[in-house]
């Protein structure tokens, strides 16, 4: 059934022409209500439709996905891929953790009473050597419950990112590389810049040492290990083998790490 608005003025011009009794006037404004009522809520659904439609595009241009899982979590997942990008920004087109955007997230969680732990998912071919540790420090210090799990690749400065954490995992297929801080652009060939690279070294091993079960002398070992690579030092250990060496806690997956930081969280709330 059509139903037509009538304002009050037509009202009074229609009784003034005696062409509508007063009885009627009241149906006619219940009418006039509910075909307000009506528009109104056509207009919220067709604006609900059009944010579902908005927010199903918008996770399909930055997820790949339409729908994403609606779940509040009390663990905060922190992704790092690709390269760490520090000081200087990488060129268009490849895959970088921006160390800038993660320090606030690292802020968020040790402060919102809404996060009880930090889950950290690795993949990274390394990146700024600087920006990396400065990252591995901020974790490290953290009182909330971190793990951290190695999947695909935990190369270079994510050797230091993956041990930070207070339990780390690692795929049983994935990888990490061990080898020498290395750079690249100008370098001034004087016993200052051997000795920089020297110092920079020496901070890498001290926390991977101080934040994991190898001994320095043994990472050393592997980082200038020339039997391995063709082209570079170092050595690349994979899933049992980095938990054989020390480096990494567990061999493990997705549910174990989860397990893990949960048992963490329950601990913490148990102490306080």
């Amino acid at each position: 059934m059509r139903k037509a608005y009538i304002s009050s003025d037509r009202l009074t011009f229609l009784m003034y022409k005696k062409l509508i009794q007063p009885h009627t006037i009241v149906r006619l404004n219940l009418l006039t209500i509910i075909w307000w009522c009506d528009m109104n809520n056509k207009n919220i659904s067709q604006n609900i439709n059009q944010n579902e439609n908005d927010n199903e595009l918008q996770n399909l241009q930055e997820l790949g996905q339409v729908n994403i899982p609606d779940f509040e979590s009390s663990i905060f997942t922190l992704p790092i891929i690709g390269e760490i990008e520090g000081h200087g920004e990488l060129p268009q087109g490849r895959k970088s953790t921006k160390y800038e955007h993660v320090i606030p997230q690292l802020l968020a969680v040790e402060q919102n009473p809404k996060y009880e732990g930090l889950f950290l998912i690795i993949n990274t071919v390394g990146g700024d050597v600087e920006a990396g540790l400065a990252l591995s420090e901020l974790i490290s210090s953290m009182k909330k419950p971190s793990v951290s799990l190695v999947i695909g690749g935990g190369h270079s400065i994510g050797v230091p990112l993956s041990v930070s954490t207070n339990h780390s995992f690692i795929a049983p297929t994935a990888s990490m590389t061990i080898h020498p801080i290395r750079t690249s652009g100008l370098v001034i060939a004087v016993s200052q810049s051997f000795e920089y690279f020297k110092r920079m070294q020496e901070r890498i091993v001290s926390f991977v040492e101080k934040n994991s079960k190898i001994q320095k002398d043994r990472f050393e070992e592997l980082m200038l290990n020339n039997r391995e690579m063709a082209n570079d030092l170092g050595s690349i250990l994979v899933g049992q083998n980095a938990v054989d060496e020390g480096l990494i806690d567990s061999v493990g997956g997705l549910s174990d790490a989860l397990i893990k930081i949960q048992e963490l969280i329950d601990e913490r709330k148990a102490e306080n």
